[in-house]
């Protein structure tokens, strides 16, 4: 499975969201720090979900890398996310 593709089943499985876009930012940031041949180093995500509603913008944040989990975070190098409820 590719990292988009458990981003996408980790958040889905955490947040059942109605709207979920995971972009792979990657190609654009070749020869910049943290590029990873192949790709999947730099993402753009956003998420819209009833149960972010409530939340601050720091606790949605939080609340995504911990649906996330703490390895795959650590895999990533850019993680640029768009947070509604």
């Amino acid at each position: 499975m590719t990292r988009t593709q458990r981003i996408e089943t980790r958040l889905r499985e955490a947040f059942a969201p109605r709207v979920l876009s995971v972009v792979d930012e990657s190609e654009r940031h070749r020869g910049h720090a943290g590029y990873q041949e192949g790709g999947e180093s730099h993402f753009r995500v956003a998420i819209e979900s009833e149960a972010f509603q409530g939340l601050g913008r720091i606790e949605r944040h939080r609340a995504v890398h911990a649906a996330l989990g703490r390895e795959l975070v650590a895999e990533i190098h850019a993680l640029a996310l768009k947070i509604s409820d």
